[in-house]
């Protein structure tokens, strides 16, 4: 995939899934403008902030008059009903599916021809641990969002969502129950989730659009009873 003189935006990408997706998409020859909290050599600010989502469009788009991709992937924050107060729940959706929106928003008159949007969203959007319910909201809300985009935007931009599984974003090699539950035989790794999104932006994935893709290992298709896949029960963890 040849992507020179493409302008791609990634949110969060300056560690983990983000940082390998902006990685993948300079590889392959595109101009990759970064917004992400970390400090580092890139639009430094927070994407829950309207006036930050703002000043970073407009640099873009001066600097360099369009945008071919859209990549939302910045991590909204995880907490449980037990502890998450109102004002973080609003936090978690503000970065999860108010800023994605926004950016898409004020992106919307600059897209080039062929422009895509990818959404990260989670395997999360159809399970659940206990107490993750501003991360598990903001990840059910952005895939919903992917759709209506998708229709709203049809004809001008391809909107398409992944919900990634268990990534380990250090590369660890895992074995045991660990890797066995999961079909695919192992645990994912960012490069999992990155050569998905070059994908989805490229030509070839020019009759997708309004999907989610789920990359999992196929760990949401299987049930784990006890004694399988070499877990085991214990009930010290449930008392």
């Amino acid at each position: 995939m040849d992507f020179k003189e493409k302008i791609a935006i990634v949110t969060g990408g300056a560690r983990g899934i983000g940082l390998c997706i902006a990685n993948e998409f300079q590889k392959a020859g595109a101009t990759v403008c970064v917004i992400d909290k970390q400090q580092g050599n890139h639009f430094v600010g927070d994407i829950a902030d309207k006036a930050t989502l703002e000043r970073f469009t407009k640099e873009v788009i001066v600097k360099y008059g369009h945008v071919d991709f859209l990549v939302n992937n910045a991590l909204p924050l995880m907490k449980g009903i037990s502890e998450c107060s109102y004002e973080e729940f609003q936090y978690a959706l503000s970065v999860g599916i108010t800023a994605p929106f926004y950016l898409t928003k004020l992106f919307a008159p600059h897209f080039a021809k062929g422009a895509a949007i990818v959404n990260i969203s989670s395997s999360r959007d159809r399970m659940s641990q206990p107490q993750t319910e501003s991360y598990t909201a903001a990840k059910g809300g952005i895939a919903a969002l992917t759709h209506a985009l998708a229709v709203s935007l049809a004809g001008k931009v391809r909107v398409n969502s992944i919900s990634p599984g268990w990534i380990d974003t250090a590369y660890t090699v895992y074995d045991g129950p660990d890797a066995i539950q999961q079909p695919a035989g192992r645990v994912g790794n960012p490069l999992d989730i990155a050569n998905m999104v070059l994908f989805l932006c490229s030509d070839k994935a020019g009759f997708i659009t309004g999907e989610n893709i789920c990359i999992d290992g196929g760990m949401t298709r299987q049930m784990i009873y006890h004694g399988d896949n070499g877990w085991t029960l214990n009930q010290t963890d449930n008392e």
